[in-house]
């Protein structure tokens, strides 16, 4: 299956990056019908990775896809699943 992966280590002080950044992958995703994108904030303060889960709950962009999945083993990753 294929997937799209944005790791957001080197931005996670710029606010403006990581919309921009998470905006393209979920457009990419769209665009190119792939159903699963791993989105990595990092575990450092959960600050970034709450950042990510806020943009993800914003109507416009939760409603391109299906869910989103905590990886259970990796508190600094999240997948986001898609249906097409």
């Amino acid at each position: 299956m294929a997937k799209l992966k944005v790791d957001l280590h080197d931005i996670y002080n710029k606010g403006t990056q990581i919309d921009d950044a998470l905006n393209d992958v979920i457009q990419e995703a769209i665009d190119k019908k792939i159903k699963l994108v791993e989105i990595i904030p990092g575990k450092g303060s959960g600050q970034l990775k709450k950042k990510v889960l806020r943009f993800l709950e914003q109507k416009h962009i939760k409603q391109h896809y299906h869910r989103i999945e905590k990886d259970s083993k990796n508190f600094g990753r999240l997948f986001v699943h898609f249906r097409f």
